[in-house]
């Protein structure tokens, strides 16, 4: 028996098939783009099926392809912002004061889940690094015998479990701002601040009782000393993954070594900040994807001091980007496909498909219906704004027409959107990546977490959401 059969054969039911279920989304499930242009053919045809002219079909298509612009940059911006401030050296240093509190290998694990689910809340681009950084420096401890793969799959339960509930939700932001919405979707939901989605009382009770679940399934499922394998066992030297600024070498490099220009660009962004806050409610303020970018972007600027430093942390950003921004304009156009080509009867995909919904739920059974369906579907389109743009015209309107509290609804879409991320290698990658593993040496773990989430996440979302009574749409 090979030791891949032997480490399968000594790991529980669920385990082993959460490896066999990883082993075979690696194998078969291709890039999230080609999911993305599926959805753009299967749409059009859709569309045309159902009386849709060519003509406006292709129209429809065209027009709503870069509509998305706006939206596409601010989230490519909310992963380099976030990474930009997880890997400054002042960051890094707190990571290494963190490190040396937990004292056992099974409370480290529960330790970074728990960092790693606060820092989501910010910002879940940040969250990834951080987790990741931190799961490393644990690991350098020579007094702590950590399993690497659990801590792994706990620093990644911040994107797996309440990411969506907190301020970098890419659903409860573009709610908020009208100018980055598509003119179609505004016209169903209006605007929905903060106050009406991640800052509800329930919202709070919903993110609260998922921490502490994760946090108990953590606790149990983490390996003894005696049977955790550390970063060691696989291969993972303890060198730091943020690498060293190398020295200047040249006259011209001095601006990019001295933090003047970092401190005066840092003064006047923080200047800016400072008014935007203080003319502004926070909830307002932080709720424009703009401003709560430029938050980041200026603080990230001012811990790494010099602009070299900046610049390099960017630089090992900007490739995570290519996934949003190269299949956002795809979204855009299956959001327009959905909302402007009109069929027999000028009805549109989106209002047939909320139809749909309205035959098969009630009012009380729709934060459940529509749950179960976000889940099921965002296996297939991992992308949570982008799958927002797709899924929101049709499960909004369905939500108007059942009179069902419309920023819960957004709601009910963010807390299911995160559990096909448990068992989905798509946004394990950044994270893998700072860790040295594969998706298979986690997903054991994080599918114990999913057997748990399905259940809560959904008797809560139905429980909650009978506290909540319909509010029409408020246009801008």
């Amino acid at each position: 028996m090979n030791a891949t059969n032997e480490s399968r054969t000594n790991e529980g039911r669920m385990a082993r098939l959460a490896l066999r279920s990883a082993a075979w989304s690696e194998r078969w499930f291709p890039d999230a783009w080609v999911f993305a242009a599926l959805g753009v053919v299967i749409v059009a045809i859709a569309a045309l099926a159902f009386g849709s002219t060519p003509v406006a079909t292709v129209n429809a298509f065209g027009d709503g392809f870069w509509s998305l612009i706006p939206f596409t940059m601010q989230m490519a911006f909310v992963v380099i912002g976030g990474y930009v401030v997880a890997t400054a050296p002042v960051v890094a240093r707190l990571i290494d004061r963190l490190a040396h509190v937990p004292n056992t290998g099974r409370g480290a694990v529960c330790y970074v889940a728990l960092v790693g689910m606060l820092a989501s809340l910010l910002s879940w681009g940040f969250s990834l690094v951080f987790a990741g950084l931190l799961v490393r420096a644990l690991a350098r401890r020579s007094d702590l015998r950590m399993d690497y793969r659990a801590a792994g799959a706990a620093a990644y339960l911040g994107l797996g479990a309440v990411w969506a509930m907190g301020l970098s939700s890419s659903a409860a932001q573009l709610q908020a701002n009208p100018a980055s919405m598509p003119p179609g979707l505004l016209a169903i939901t209006g605007v929905l601040p903060f106050t009406s989605t991640i800052f509800l009382w329930q919202s709070f009770v919903l993110t609260a009782c998922l921490i502490v679940a994760s946090l108990v399934v953590c606790w149990l499922t983490a390996p003894s000393d005696a049977n955790a394998r550390t970063a060691q066992d696989f291969g993972v030297t303890e060198a730091t993954t943020v690498p060293e600024l190398p020295p200047r070498t040249r006259p011209g490099e001095w601006l990019e070594y001295s933090p003047l220009l970092s401190l005066l660009i840092g003064l006047l962004g923080l200047g800016w900040l400072g008014h935007e806050f203080a003319t502004k409610q926070a909830v307002s303020a932080i709720a424009n994807l703009n401003t709560y970018n430029f938050l980041f972007l200026t603080v990230g600027l001012l811990l790494h001091w010099r602009p070299r430093s900046f610049l390099d942390a960017v630089a090992r950003a900007v490739p995570s980007t290519a996934g949003v921004l190269i299949q956002f304009p795809l979204y855009g156009g299956i959001a327009a496909l959905l909302t402007h080509a009109q069929g027999a009867g000028g009805v549109t995909l989106a209002h047939r498909l909320s139809q749909l919904f309205v035959h098969v739920a009630s009012t009380d059974s729709f934060p459940a219906v529509m749950g179960a369906y976000s889940a099921i579907l965002g296996f297939f389109v991992p992308s949570g704004g982008g799958k927002w743009l797709v899924e929101a015209p049709y499960v909004m309107q369905a939500a108007n027409d059942l009179h069902v509290h419309l920023g819960w609804a957004v709601q009910v879409y963010n807390a299911a959107e995160a559990l096909p991320n448990l068992i989905n290698p798509f946004w394990m990658l950044p994270l893998l990546g700072v860790l040295g593993l594969k998706a298979r040496d986690v997903v054991g773990y994080t599918f114990m977490q999913l057997v748990v989430h399905v259940p809560l996440v959904l008797g809560l979302l139905w429980s909650l959401g009978l506290t909540l009574s319909y509010v029409p749409p408020v246009m801008p």
